[in-house]
Formats: structure tokens, C-alpha cells, sequence
């Protein structure tokens, strides 16, 4: 059962890592096609600006879960490397949970601004009218994908800090 659960969670954290790819690659092109715009001297659209100040949030939410996945977050493996075993150990646990506890907070504050802003239907006004909301949109599932990631790590075998320490250079 946890086995289908884990894959799953492993499936939505690739899919949504490709569709923050795809947002990225989209936004290279509009930034391109945005300046080659204003260097032959016409007037870009205006929605370009807003869109790609939307599409990094999205990618930056998109990405963390499979990050965490991963392992791909900066930790400070040098620390780790030379504790004993079991305060490592112990330690990993109490960052597991702080973080499993932090994300899971910030998946319910950001639902609670969702649906706020789905209640207000206030509008964010940029070089385009965008709706509030879909500021606030991908944060709760993300931030809820990025707990259970780390609820994996606190409950299952695996560890975070488990990387090959001979990337640590020059005795740092």
C-alpha cells in the first residue's frame, strides 16, 4: 500500500517537474521574442512581464517537491558527515519533521489565501489583468507535495543526507 503510495507521489513530483521545464522553456522564449521586439524598436505586449513573474512562481513551486524527491535542496552534508551516527540520525528526524510540519503549514495558509482570493475575485493588476488566485494556486498542493516528501524521509528508510561525500573538496 505505502509502495503505491510512494509511486504515485514520485509520478505527480516528475509530472509537475516536466511542466515547470515547459514553463521555463516558455518563458525563454517569451523573453526573447520580447526583446528582439524592443530592439527593432515597436512596443512589446504587455503581457509578457506579468506572465513570466507568474510562470516563476509556478516553476519554483512546480520543482520543489521533485527537488526534495531528489535530494536536490543544499544541506550541509559536512556537518552531517562528521557526527556520530546517531545524533545524525536523531537530527535527520527533527529536520524531517520541522520541515514535513513547516510545508504542511504553508500548504493550509496558502489554501486559506486561495480561497480568500477565490471569495474576493480581487484582480492583480500588471501589464494585464490577471486573477488574484492564480497567484495563490499552485502553493497549497505544492507546499502539501513537499511535506509528504518529507513525511517519506521521517517515516520511511531512507535518508536525506545520504550522498556520496566524495564531491567535499579540499578538507571543507
Amino acid at each position: 500500500m505505502l509502495d503505491r503510495l510512494d509511486q504515485a507521489l514520485a509520478r505527480v513530483s516528475m509530472a509537475l517537474a516536466v511542466c515547470g521545464c515547459v514553463i521555463v522553456a516558455g518563458q525563454f522564449f517569451l523573453i526573447i521574442v520580447d526583446v528582439t521586439i524592443r530592439t527593432t524598436g515597436v512596443t512589446p505586449p504587455g503581457f509578457t512581464l506579468a506572465t513570466v513573474e507568474y510562470g516563476l512562481l509556478y516553476f519554483a513551486m512546480f520543482s520543489a517537491p521533485y527537488l526534495v524527491r531528489q535530494r536536490g535542496h543544499v544541506t550541509i552534508e559536512a556537518i552531517v558527515a562528521h557526527l556520530p551516527r546517531r545524533v545524525s540520525r536523531a537530527l535527520a528526524r527533527i529536520v524531517y519533521l520541522v520541515c514535513s510540519t513547516v510545508s504542511f503549514l504553508f500548504a493550509w495558509f496558502s489554501l486559506q489565501l486561495l480561497m480568500e482570493a477565490l471569495a474576493s475575485m480581487e484582480v492583480d493588476l500588471r501589464g494585464i489583468d490577471i486573477p488574484l488566485w492564480l497567484k495563490y494556486l499552485p502553493l497549497a498542493p505544492c507546499f502539501a507535495l513537499v511535506g509528504l516528501e518529507f513525511l517519506r524521509y521521517l517515516l520511511g528508510r531512507a535518508s536525506y543526507y545520504s550522498y556520496d561525500l566524495g564531491e567535499v573538496k579540499d578538507g571543507v
